[in-house]
């Protein structure tokens, strides 16, 4: 999980909100990342919800250290990576050196430094925890899309056992129904999506857990898990920009 200036729940714009995982733990978060939807039904649902991207031009908000980038290029005419921590930009760039269909740029989501009607897919996954106050990011994004283009946002699943359990444990101020009533208001449609993360050694989930909760929750999550894969659930809220004029 990482949190983003502008869709982090915010009321007023500012600095990026630091993520004690990725920010401190780049490596073993590198590990995450590599584990994460191993079965691949993320980036299914993703492409079956924004009409895939095909020519397209992809903005990556909050991109960490760019992991996401190289898949996205596969694709797509140009992918533009926005990330506020200036470490993770520069690991970004490394990634994405001699791809000229990638760049990666320091901001944040509140004022991203792209043209209006730049963008055919804007994609955030795991960046944010999202809710009332995250408005600004959400109209910025809403900015730079064309008319037709998706605003796809992805995150963990609250509800979702065992992760979104561990969650709740360590958040327990968190409403997923809120959230899930915040988006729908604001025009979103909801999926969920279950998915699964596989690692290729114990060492390397114990590792994670670790890093993604607080000590006494990483235990309990340890020990509710006894092999190397963890189902996880995912909430991916999409919506599109209007493609002309809405007649009542």
């Amino acid at each position: 999980m990482r949190s983003f200036a502008g869709f982090g729940g915010q009321r007023r714009p500012g600095p990026a909100i630091p993520s004690p995982n990725i920010w401190n733990w780049p490596e073993v978060y590198e590990t995450e990342n590599r584990a994460q939807d191993a079965d691949g039904a993320l980036w299914a649902a993703l492409r079956e919800q924004t009409g895939d991207w095909d020519g397209a031009d992809v903005v990556d908000i909050g991109c960490g250290d760019g992991f996401h980038l190289p898949h996205f290029a596969e694709r797509a005419r140009s992918v533009v990576g926005v990330e506020p921590h200036p470490p993770l930009v520069e690991r970004a760039r490394r990634r994405c050196a001699g791809d000229d269909r990638i760049s990666v740029v320091a901001a944040g989501a509140e004022r991203l430094p792209l043209p209006d009607g730049s963008a055919d897919l804007v994609h955030a996954r795991t960046a944010y925890f999202f809710g009332p106050g995250c408005e600004p990011g959400l109209a910025e994004a809403e900015r730079v899309l064309r008319p037709g283009g998706v605003l796809a946002v992805v995150d963990l699943d609250f509800t979702a056992r065992p992760y979104g359990t561990w969650l709740r444990a360590d958040l327990p101020r968190y409403d997923p129904p809120a959230v899930d009533r915040f988006f729908a208001a604001h025009g979103f449609t909801l999926r969920r999506v279950r998915s699964t993360w596989r690692f290729a050694e114990r060492a390397d989930l114990e590792e994670v857990l670790r890093i993604e909760f607080s000590a006494r929750t990483a235990r309990r999550a340890i020990d509710d898990v006894a092999g190397l894969t963890v189902p996880v659930g995912y909430r991916l809220h999409t919506r599109t920009r209007a493609a002309g004029l809405v007649l009542p």
